[in-house]
């Protein structure tokens, strides 16, 4: 369904003349993505995805499980392709809100500047064609099998992130950005190739079924005191290698230093998709990895699983206190996800029962959640399009079309301003935070508790501080928003007795009615609404029915588990 897709995109766009079919190659976008879902679904319930069934020669394996990631993959790429294939606001009056005004009545307005900003996002043809290619990959890496497969999946990935972190031709910072990226993300590559060049030469495997029955094979070797063939030095440092460079991926710390400059420069609508999607497939390949290799090698001397461990140690920490002294608010937020980071591997390295389903519960949540505050940010920016800041900082900004918000001090008293987005905002701050009874505080919840069953109290002593240091720059967020006035004023055309709206019959352009342009004619669009009242409540009213997602997070667990 998705190559099928890109190559109409790619044939459709050679032919395309006017740049602003863009929009709608993003509503073909979520068309095919929705198509894609809904073959998933079918393809799911079928018997033999029980047991799962190789593809491609064994490339790739496919299970039931390994569906449900690909559809939550799917809905979230569906979300953030939203930004792009509608427009963010709407004209909305009391003389023509009617379903009849509307459909007998068209409006026309001086200023319309003020409506429709002139984003480059909007433009940008081969932006859905970038994210189906990126999501082409993640869903390759989630089911691949082979050594093979890992490499070409990942590079797939990454290549349409390169291209889509700079694909903002006009954007200075943008493009600084891309190729930034590109070249710390080659040497990460590097380490994976590495890795898995060392994997195939010390055991002349391929197949990810095959080295897990070495390392089975070494465990044996161990219980009885006999050698084997293979060191097991010769299994765990290409694993380390390739652990690596996953890491430099997603950005985990010591290999976190290129995501906050990174995140920060490009345009915010593109940051909300290399935060979110961009990391799901990698973190779920790991959790296999770890879960067929952890238990041979914790016996041994050297254990490679410890570097996800000192990773996710320095994660927690270097996310927490670098992020105290942040002032933009995109940088804040890339900290934010290194220090999240430390709990999602620290669930992954655990490797039992419990912290696999803390893992899925934890990467459920957060990405929800990130993606809620992400939205927020964009909407917030597009209510401010309507007015002008006093402050001569905010006035001199570059990018501000692109990224509307770049400032934590932009938000300031933007309770005054908007109170439902403020509370929204306020709500995915304190579930960042891990607040009860928020959705954020049970998944931080769950992996502390399967830490400290597995022993490891030292860390999860460190995360329990690092939660509450960091409570300090998120709870700033919410002081800026709520205990200060407003640095904004509404933009003069409002106060003009010429800025006007008129209504027009469609069929015979006849006048009916002129009146006022005022700043409250300006809504967000129906889209934007939705998505974050939608994702609101599900941070908010976890606790009333909690047992659907702990459900699924348990059957999931099992079922790795059990394979």
């Amino acid at each position: 369904m998705l190559t099928c897709s890109i190559l109409c995109i790619i044939v459709s766009n050679a032919v395309a003349v006017k740049r602003d079919k863009a929009i709608l190659f993003s509503r073909v976008s979520i068309i095919v993505l929705l198509s894609t879902i809904f073959t998933t679904l079918e393809s799911a319930y079928t018997n033999y995805l029980d047991e799962g069934i190789g593809l491609y020669g064994g490339l790739f394996h496919m299970t039931s499980l390994i569906q449900v990631f690909h559809i939550f993959i799917l809905i979230l790429t569906v979300v953030i392709l939203q930004v792009t294939a509608f427009y963010p606001r709407r004209l909305l009056t009391k003389e023509y809100c009617t379903f009849l005004d509307m459909l007998y009545y068209t409006i026309d307005f001086n200023h319309k500047q003020i409506l429709s900003s002139k984003i480059e996002q909007y433009k940008i043809i081969e932006y859905p064609l970038v994210v189906l290619f990126i999501v082409t990959g993640s869903l390759l890496l989630t089911s691949t099998s082979d050594l093979i497969s890992i490499f070409l999946s990942i590079e797939l990935q990454s290549y349409g992130l390169y291209i889509l972190t700079s694909i903002h031709r006009n954007s200075e910072l943008a493009t600084s950005a891309g190729l930034t990226y590109f070249l710390l993300g080659g040497l990460s590559s590097c380490f994976i190739l590495l890795g898995t060049s060392f994997l195939y030469s010390n055991s002349a495997i391929t197949n990810l079924d095959g080295l897990y029955v070495v390392t089975s094979l070494n465990d044996v070797a161990f219980e009885f005191k006999s050698s084997f063939l293979l060191n097991n030095y010769y299994m765990s440092m290409p694993l380390l290698l390739l652990s690596v460079g996953f890491l430099f991926k997603i950005s985990a710390a010591p290999f976190h230093f290129w995501s906050p400059d990174v995140y920060d420069a490009i345009p915010t609508v593109v940051t909300t998709f290399v935060a979110i999607v961009a990391k799901i497939a990698i973190l779920i390949f790991l959790l296999e990895i770890v879960h067929y290799t952890g238990s041979f090698l914790f016996k041994n001397d050297f254990n490679w699983s410890i570097a996800l461990l000192v990773s996710s140690l320095f994660s927690l920490i270097i996310g927490t206190i670098v992020g105290l002294t942040q002032t933009r608010i995109k940088r804040l937020l890339a900290y934010s996800t290194i220090s999240h980071m430390g709990f999602i591997l620290l669930a992954i390295t655990i490797n039992s029962l419990e912290s696999v389903q803390s893992f899925i519960f934890y990467l459920i949540q957060y990405s929800l959640s990130n993606l809620n505050a992400f939205l927020l940010l964009l909407a917030m920016g597009y209510i401010l399009y309507c007015m002008v800041s006093k402050i001569k900082q905010h006035q001199e900004l570059t990018e501000i079309i692109n990224s509307p918000i770049q400032l934590i001090s932009q938000i300031k008293g933007f309770f005054y301003i908007n109170p439902l987005l403020a509370l929204s905002f306020a709500v995915t701050i304190f579930s960042f935070v891990g607040i009860p009874p928020l959705i954020g505080f049970f998944g931080k919840q769950m992996v502390l508790s399967a830490a400290l069953d597995r022993g490891y109290v030292f860390l999860t002593l460190v995360a329990i501080l690092t939660s509450v240091i960091g409570a300090v720059y998120y709870l700033n967020l919410i002081k800026q928003i709520f205990f200060y006035k407003s640095d904004y004023i509404f933009n003069s055309i409002f106060l003009n007795r010429y800025s006007y709206v008129r209504m027009f019959k469609r069929e015979t352009s006849i006048l009916k009615n002129t009146f006022l342009l005022k700043h409250n004619h300006i809504l967000l669009s129906s889209y934007l609404t939705i998505t974050i009242s939608t994702l609101t409540l599900f941070i908010l009213l976890f606790l009333i029915n909690p047992e659907e997602i702990e459900k699924l997070t348990n059957i999931l667990s099992l079922v790795i588990i059990k394979i």
